[in-house]
Formats: structure tokens, C-alpha cells, sequence
């Protein structure tokens, strides 16, 4: 007799099968913005004249998508839909591995070390771009069976090693975590992080899981009614719970998650399981909140396939998270630049979450 699926497997199969579907799409928005140089905000310390040099001089890796860490998880979207989607076009998969070869260089990443490398740059992309670098490296090396993929994975090594360095000397020092909303959250850079590190680097990841338990393991009554915010493209409370859910045992998540959000098996708080409005997606701080929804959707479903297959929350979660994803996915393609440059990579985070 077939094995019956559980609730969160059929979710994640559904997403899944909707990620292929719109696979081929998705990737021509991220090869096109990835290949885009202008408009650019560029984040860097000056220190003297000669710093003021074009921005894809500095960073010959990831220089499109408007900033540095949108074209670190663009590229990460690039290599999961390569990963996951077998019936691509086979000139959009030459495309794809060109662009990916031309970037993903020794030396085009021997000169981003070499940026993150100085000392007045230490704090720059802390935790949001360093966790996405790390979740690209995971990709890579999770894609061993593929040469390129291997080679591009060793290229990527030595900003991989350089940015480890960085997150053990600074979780121990940090007195309190970030509960915010975009791009220092705590909770996300960790999350990020978490993958590469639990692999391939076990003293990250025991500091991981120390800094973890110190900042968020005795929390309890999270005020999840009082998002999201007005910029929000992460739930601070959702990103928590899905950090915990990787860390803690398959006894204790349930019963800390109860203690977290007390309301959840209800459907409360209605504001955190509601997909939100987007008034003006040309505004790149309002455009985030499209974000949100697929980043919402991304922690319900990884906090529900962690959870026992019985548990009542489960349906009430994956329910949510497919209204959040639906009223975001018309955006990923055809929108506005400000919406473009990034959200590909939060689609395919939120449909191929488990997979």
C-alpha cells in the first residue's frame, strides 16, 4: 500500500511542483538583474579617494541587483532553480552556467574577500549578507555531483571561511539580538547561516546554536500583534521561531513554540497570518512588504514541517503561508525594478522551502 503523505509533505510537493512550473521565468528575472549594473546603492567605508572606484570594480562578483546582497541571493536562486528544476530550457541552462562562470571566479571572489577583508569593513553586510553568502555556498556544495557547480563552490570558499571568522567573534558579543524587520534580524542571518554551517563548519555551528539559545530560548508571549511594520520584508517573531525550530529537539520546539506564540492553533494573531497590502511597489521601502509575504510564507512552512505531522497548528500555518505566497508571486516577474531586483529569490526560498 502507498504511504500515505502527511499534511506539511503535500505542501511542500505542491510548492515545489509550482516552483518548476514558473521555474524558467523566475530564472530569466534573475539572470537579467544579476547582469544589471545600474541604478546601484553601494554600501562601503571610505577612507580615502582612491575607495571612490565603480562599484563593479569592487565587488566583480556581485555587482548587479542594486546592492551587494540582493545579487548574493539572487545568485543563490539562480544555482536552487538550476538545482531543482530538471526541464528547463536548455539554452536558458547554457545562459544561466555562463553567467554563473563569469562571475563565480577565483579571482572575482579573491577581490571580495578582499573587501570584506578590511578592517573598516568588518560590520558591513552583518548578518543579512553574509547569511546569504553562506546559504549560496551551501547550495554549491550541496551540488556536488555537478562540476560547475564544484568549482564555482571553491571559488566561493575563501569569503565563505573569511565571513565564518567574522560570526564567531561576533555572536559571543552580542548582548541583545535584533528584532527587527529587515536587514540586521538576528534570527535570519543565523538562520542563513545555519545550513552551511551545520556542514561544513561545526564550531560555527555550536556557536550558532549557543548564541541562539542565550538570546531567544527562554522567550515566551512574543508580541506578533504588532506587525508587521511599514519597511518589513522579514517577521522578526516568524524568524525566530524559525531559527529555534533547526536548533531545538523534535520534543522540546513544540512545547517552546507553544510558549511563543500561544495563539497560533487558533489562527492568532490574525495580523501575523493575513497577508499584508502593497500600496506602491516602485517605492523600495514599501515594495519590501512583498517581500514579507514570501518571507512569512518561508517560515510557515519551515516551522510546520518541523512540527509532528498531528499537530493542530500545522494546517492553520501551511493555509497562511499559501495566501501569502499567492499574493506575492504575480510581482516576481513583469513588476517594477524595485520589486524585481530581489523578490525572485524570496519566491524561490518560500516554494522550494524542504526541499
Amino acid at each position: 500500500m502507498p504511504v500515505e503523505r502527511t499534511v506539511a509533505e503535500a505542501d511542500r510537493e505542491a510548492r515545489l511542483a509550482r516552483l518548476r512550473q514558473h521555474a524558467a521565468q523566475y530564472l530569466e528575472v534573475v539572470l537579467a538583474n544579476v547582469e544589471r549594473e545600474y541604478p546601484h546603492q553601494p554600501l562601503l567605508v571610505i577612507e580615502g579617494p582612491e575607495d571612490l572606484r565603480p562599484h563593479r570594480e569592487l565587488h566583480p562578483a556581485f555587482f548587479g541587483c542594486f546592492d551587494w546582497h540582493s545579487a548574493v541571493e539572487m545568485h543563490w536562486a539562480a544555482v536552487r532553480i538550476l538545482r531543482l528544476a530538471p526541464d528547463l530550457p536548455q539554452e536558458l541552462v547554457a545562459q544561466a552556467r555562463a553567467t554563473l562562470g563569469r562571475r563565480l571566479t577565483p579571482a572575482n571572489l579573491e577581490a571580495e574577500t578582499a573587501f570584506f577583508a578590511r578592517p573598516a569593513h568588518r560590520t558591513l553586510e552583518r548578518p543579512y549578507g553574509w547569511g546569504w553568502l553562506f546559504t549560496l555556498q551551501a547550495e554549491l556544495r550541496a551540488w556536488a555531483e555537478d562540476p560547475d557547480a564544484r568549482r564555482w563552490a571553491d571559488a566561493v570558499e575563501p569569503l565563505a571561511r573569511l565571513l565564518a571568522d567574522r560570526v564567531t567573534q561576533w555572536l559571543p558579543k552580542l548582548t541583545y539580538p535584533l528584532r527587527i524587520g529587515m536587514h540586521a534580524n538576528t534570527a535570519f542571518g543565523l538562520t542563513r547561516a545555519l545550513d552551511w554551517a551545520s556542514s561544513h563548519d561545526p564550531a560555527v555551528a555550536a556557536c550558532i546554536a549557543t548564541g541562539a539559545e542565550r538570546l531567544f530560548g527562554s522567550d515566551e508571549g512574543a508580541p506578533a500583534a504588532w506587525e508587521p511594520s511599514g519597511a518589513d520584508f522579514l517577521s522578526p517573531v516568524l524568524c525566530e521561531a524559525a531559527l529555534m525550530s533547526q536548533l531545538m529537539s523534535e520534543a522540546a520546539y513544540p512545547v517552546w513554540l507553544a510558549r511563543f506564540l500561544p495563539g497560533l492553533a487558533s489562527g492568532e494573531p490574525a495580523s501575523l497570518l493575513k497577508p499584508v497590502e502593497v500600496v506602491d511597489i516602485t517605492d523600495g521601502q514599501l515594495a519590501h512588504l512583498l517581500g514579507l509575504n514570501l518571507g512569512r510564507a518561508w517560515a510557515l512552512a519551515a516551522i510546520a514541517g518541523r512540527l509532528p505531522a498531528q499537530d493542530e497548528r500545522v494546517p492553520t500555518m501551511l493555509r497562511a503561508a499559501a495566501e501569502h505566497v499567492d499574493a506575492s508571486l504575480p510581482y516576481v516577474a513583469g513588476s517594477d525594478y524595485m520589486a524585481e531586483h530581489w523578490l525572485a529569490a524570496y519566491a524561490v526560498l518560500a516554494l522550494s522551502e524542504g526541499a
